[in-house]
């Protein structure tokens, strides 16, 4: 199949890109200029790297031409920054998208894939674990538009047939995660305590999140990619909570000493837990994930190390 990654080259696309590798899907690979290939791949491999600009007509209908599928993971912004400047998270994002449905409509693309936020949309859970039925009612700026994303979505499949897969990814982590924008809290405690430096936690430790590793994010698109079921939305979890206690307890573990550790004023941005219900995405799909929280923390300790 051919299909085009919008976002390929970052943490999680370039998971992704090497697990459908692995399916010998054809690739194209769109990023923003100066976004050069994570690794060179083989000639075996079939990969195109081209760059754009998401609100470029012209930009998009290039990187859409000749191709099956989309899969659609970018953002430019992050929850924790998103409320600051609600104004271009909307346009970036938002607008960005819809350019994509416009030119998927003219090109008669007929399948996208759609990253969405499981720690964002559905806000405060009125239960746990979350599902996909479950309210949602988000608190910050990037949830928002990820679920104004999702209602286009599902607008352009009813007015245009395109078929619209949204996955709503709980929090990932693993190689290749940027720590200098503090993406993810596993990534950046483990870098902090391989450093040598302390650890801030907002509040008391007990904020809890559902963890997942990379590579299960990745199985996950794979089976995305040729799933014809009826189902439209998933979330893609661990579907067990590690409050932030807990989680210093097993980078510890991991790395065989104590790490200093910080307590600052809880955020009014945190929700205090969210957990999410895989099991419609175990059953419609036949995904479970692989990796426990534990063991990917030492890949993920690991792959730190080598790269220091």
């Amino acid at each position: 199949m051919k299909i085009v990654i919008f976002g390929g080259g970052g943490f999680i696309g370039s998971a992704i890109v090497d697990r459908l590798l692995m399916d010998g899907h054809d690739l194209r690979i769109f990023e923003r200029p100066r976004v050069e290939p994570y690794r060179k791949f083989s000639e075996s491999e079939s990969i195109e790297w081209i760059f754009g600009d998401m609100l470029s007509i012209n930009d998009i209908t290039l990187a859409l031409t000749g191709m099956d599928l989309i899969i659609h993971l970018v953002s430019t912004t992050l929850p924790k920054s998103s409320n600051e400047d609600p104004i271009y998270d909307a346009q970036s994002n938002l607008v960005g998208t819809l350019q994509i449905l416009n030119v998927m409509v003219k090109l008669n693309v007929r399948k996208i894939v759609f990253i969405s936020s499981g720690g964002t949309v559905y806000g405060t859970p009125q239960y746990l674990p979350i599902d996909e039925c479950h309210p949602c009612n988000p608190q910050v700026s990037y949830g928002i538009t990820k679920l104004a994303i999702e209602n286009y979505l599902r607008l352009y499949e009813k007015l245009y047939g395109i078929k619209a897969l949204i996955l709503r990814v709980a929090n990932p982590f693993g190689k290749r995660q940027r720590i200098e924008t503090a993406q993810g809290a596993v990534s950046v405690f483990l870098h902090r305590a391989i450093s040598g430096q302390p650890i801030n936690i907002w509040g008391d430790g007990s904020v809890t999140r559902d963890y997942i590793y990379i590579d299960d994010v990745a199985e996950a698109f794979a089976q995305a990619v040729n799933y014809d079921g009826e189902k439209r939305i998933f979330n893609v979890s661990q579907g067990l909570g590690t409050n932030l206690n807990e989680l210093i307890a097993l980078i510890e573990e991991t790395l065989g000493h104590p790490i200093e550790k910080h307590y600052l004023p809880a955020r009014d941005l945190d929700v205090s837990k969210n957990i999410l219900s895989n099991q419609l995405l175990q059953q419609e799909m036949r995904w479970s994930p692989k990796i426990s929280i534990r063991e990917g923390i030492k890949l993920t300790a690991e792959w730190m190390i080598k790269g220091i």
